[in-house]
């Protein structure tokens, strides 16, 4: 019998945050298929997807009676909410905050870990074949050719977002005044804010 544990990558898009919004994840059993699902959400924000495709991803796990399962997000701000480094106090993340956590702990072990875009690949894809569909669904006829501009995006972000990343950079500069720079290096302080900012919705995600 393998005793190795599940893995889930989820992801979760909005285009324009707030804007059209997808969720995906891809489940991984050993000597199973893999189970894969994505499904188009409406508009919401980027967090609301990320947490959207958090729940799916866990009520499918249950459902199959997964014991132990290692979920991988590029949602730095996800993963940290949910292993209590930092608070939700986004009043739209609470609700599935808190039915994610519900769901975590029908299951034997769930562990909740980072990754790059790039080692998230096959869920964003996913992610963007959905929404490419949903833009298809709702594109207009060519004899409608007058869409308005596009809004630009949003210079700052909500407090939530600022009291973030003052955590990041508090947490940052007692690391280095206690530990000094070699424990924890400057560009992975950045890193963090990086990602902070992009869940946030302040600045675009990368590619």
């Amino acid at each position: 019998m393998n005793d190795s544990p599940a893995t889930v990558h989820i992801d979760g898009a909005s285009r324009g945050n707030p804007g059209p919004a997808a969720i995906a994840f891809v489940l991984k059993r050993p000597g199973l298929p893999d189970v894969e699902h994505a499904e188009t959400l409406g508009n919401t924000t980027n967090n609301v997807a990320e947490y959207t495709a958090l729940v799916a991803a866990l009520e499918k796990a249950v459902e199959l009676g997964v014991p132990r399962l290692s979920v991988f997000s590029d949602s730095e701000l996800l993963v940290k909410q949910m292993n209590g480094e930092y608070k939700v106090k986004n009043e739209d993340l609470r609700a599935l905050y808190t039915e994610a956590s519900a769901l975590r702990r029908k299951l034997e072990n769930v562990t909740l870990s980072h990754v790059r875009r790039e080692q998230n690949k096959r869920a964003d894809e996913l992610c963007n074949i959905a929404l490419d569909g949903q833009s298809k669904k709702n594109a207009p006829s060519p004899a409608s050719n007058s869409a308005k501009p596009s809004s630009p995006a949003k210079a700052v972000g909500d407090d939530s977002v600022r009291q973030d990343g003052i955590a990041c950079l508090a947490s940052a500069a007692n690391a280095w005044a206690t530990h000094g720079l070699n424990t924890l290096p400057p560009e992975a302080v950045w890193e963090q804010l990086w990602f902070i900012l992009e869940e946030g919705g302040v600045l675009k995600k990368r590619k």
